[in-house]
């Protein structure tokens, strides 16, 4: 079953900032920074996002020895088009998320 939900107000903002510099790769501190969101609800929002096929991830090995890698987002296609049909307005329509994706 599909659920037409719309996103929460975290999640509006995080798609703002994603959509924002929608062809850049950007770290999720930098994300932490944009929307002021702290990381125990940001890493959750990304993470649905990217189960939902709306955010793709991938890693940056670090520039110095000693330091783990990074981990890099941005929205898909899909995303952006959800993006901007939600990200700034509360009142947007209601749609599936995605079609068989729950």
């Amino acid at each position: 079953m599909t659920q037409f939900r719309t996103p929460s107000t975290q999640t509006r903002q995080l798609l703002a900032a994603l959509l924002a510099q929608r062809a850049q790769w950007q770290h999720g501190y930098d994300l932490s920074e944009q929307t002021g969101l702290p990381s125990g609800t940001l890493y959750p929002i990304l993470m649905r996002l990217s189960d939902r096929g709306m955010v793709e991830s991938k890693w940056e090995p670090s520039l110095h020895q000693g330091r783990p890698p990074r981990k890099l987002y941005r929205l898909t296609a899909e995303g952006a088009a959800y993006a901007v049909e939600h990200a700034q307005s509360s009142r947007a329509k209601w749609r599936p998320l995605s079609p068989g994706r729950a």
